[in-house]
């Protein structure tokens, strides 16, 4: 049964108090403290989420006590490792794709104890990067996974384990595992904080709306995924905001960039660099003018390639011609997390911080010495994105995050937000990404937990 299909529901079904000394912690989803018998061990899981992204896959071990409050996985509150490429880089070979998720796999095998596995469910989400793929070859990936988790593991393998997540749901379960990080779930929707996802292939924004903003909500076309999603948490029902936008994420908005400039001498890039940019099975010729890049003039062809003037029938709207949820309390604290965070800190806004406050106009200032710079020159300046092939797009992208903060989410260029990879729970750093949201929910369907919390 696919999750969060057009309804996500979250209810929490009131436990029995038991008289105890033992405690053991007091769950955040439910604000209450569930106690056991002295005699009566622990009821705990483990969940493994494959995180099947545009440039990488990754996987998350977590574990959960009966409050559905993380537990130690390894010494952390959460394993993780990730392999490059990602899935999509292997349209022409499925079975190779899911091969490459093994290595994952065994790590993930070696921290869940033998006798949890066949209880410890396992889920793979795919975003952007195979939602782009066309014809059949996304199918043919994740129906080789399946193949492969079935033959090669001993964990829980339900029939909708493996899909292809759409934005929505990408964008609601991030909005979970940060308000469930910082303690905001259950709370009133005016408490709650919004999230800002830039991945490669897409960006999400999610936040939670009054009942009168969702009430009042456009209807969006046959077919299309609505701008509302409705949960309830112990009674307190929220509404959210949420829509993704395909194409618009770090790495596919570069390829959006060099359509508008359509081969020729592009202001967003390097002096020095002449080569070609693929993405997506397309190749785009780029190279930098003779100038170099050029601020003012990148931001003219971004702005185009965000389509920040196209048509909108609503009153108020982001860019594309999209409604914006109307902002308001639960927008007024926004998280962003990705490529916000990593671009950030690679060009030395922040140095070695889980998670930091920053403001749209420092991205832009950023920008601006960035595209002052030639390739060589970027090449020590930026040695983190010299490591990682891109330094050669720090102006397009420094660019492009501060246009699309400002120009096509509306945010005022000195509003604090925060950027992050990570955040602090139980005195520890678990990461910031919509997989913690998704074993939340892989959890409280399995049966010794009671139903403790399901979707519908």
């Amino acid at each position: 049964m696919d999750f969060l299909i057009s309804l996500m529901t979250f209810v929490f079904m009131l436990m029995p108090a038991i008289s105890s000394s033992q405690y053991l912690g007091n769950n955040i989803l439910m604000n209450r403290k569930i106690l056991l018998p002295k005699n009566q061990e622990p009821v705990t899981s483990y969940a493994v989420i494959f995180d099947a992204g545009s440039t990488g896959s990754r996987v998350h071990v977590y574990n959960f006590d009966q409050n559905l409050d993380l537990l130690p996985v390894e010494n952390e509150l959460e394993f993780y490792d990730s392999v490059k490429p990602g899935l999509s880089s292997y349209a022409a070979n499925p079975e190779e794709a899911a091969e490459s998720l093994i290595p994952l796999l065994k790590e993930a095998e070696n921290v869940v104890p033998v006798s949890q596995q066949p209880n410890t469910p396992v889920k793979l989400g795919a975003t952007a990067g195979l939602r782009l793929l066309e014809g059949n070859a996304a199918e043919n990936i994740l129906q080789a996974v399946r193949d492969m988790l079935s033959n090669r593991s001993a964990l829980n393998v339900q029939s909708d384990a493996v899909s292809i997540l759409d934005g929505t749901q990408e964008g609601s379960y991030l909005w979970v595992t940060i308000n469930y990080l910082l303690g905001k779930l259950g709370k009133r929707f005016t408490k709650t904080v919004g999230v800002v996802d830039l991945g490669g292939g897409s960006v999400q924004m999610t936040y939670a709306v009054s009942r009168n903003t969702a009430k009042n909500a456009p209807k969006v076309p046959e077919g299309e995924d609505p701008y509302i999603k409705k949960l309830v948490l112990q009674g307190k029902k929220y509404d959210l905001y949420v829509h993704s936008y395909l194409r618009y994420g770090r790495e596919a908005f570069r390829a959006e960039i060099f359509k508008v400039a359509g081969g020729s001498a592009n202001p967003c890039i390097l002096a020095g660099f002449d080569g070609a940019y693929t993405y997506s099975g397309a190749e785009y010729k780029v190279s930098a003018p003779a100038s170099g890049s050029n601020l003012n003039q990148c931001r003219k062809i971004a702005l185009k390639a965000l389509k920040v003037n196209a048509p909108c029938p609503y009153q108020n709207c982001t860019f594309g011609g999209i409604w914006n949820g109307g902002g308001g309390s639960g927008q007024k604290n926004l998280f962003l997390t990705s490529s916000f965070y990593y671009l950030s800190e690679d060009v030395g806004i922040f140095v070695n911080k889980p998670n930091a406050k920053i403001r749209p106009v420092d991205l832009k200032t950023a920008a601006k010495l960035a595209c002052k710079t030639n390739l060589e020159d970027a090449k020590s300046k930026y040695p983190d994105l010299y490591e990682k092939d891109s330094v050669e797009y720090v102006c397009l992208d420094l660019v492009y995050v501060y246009t699309l903060l400002v120009d096509g989410f509306g945010l005022d260029p000195f509003q604090e937000v925060t950027v992050a990879n990570e955040i602090e729970y139980q005195d520890a750093l678990v990461e910031a990404a919509w997989p913690l949201g998704t074993a939340i929910e892989a959890i409280s369907s399995l049966p010794k937990f009671e139903r403790l919390m399901y979707f519908i």
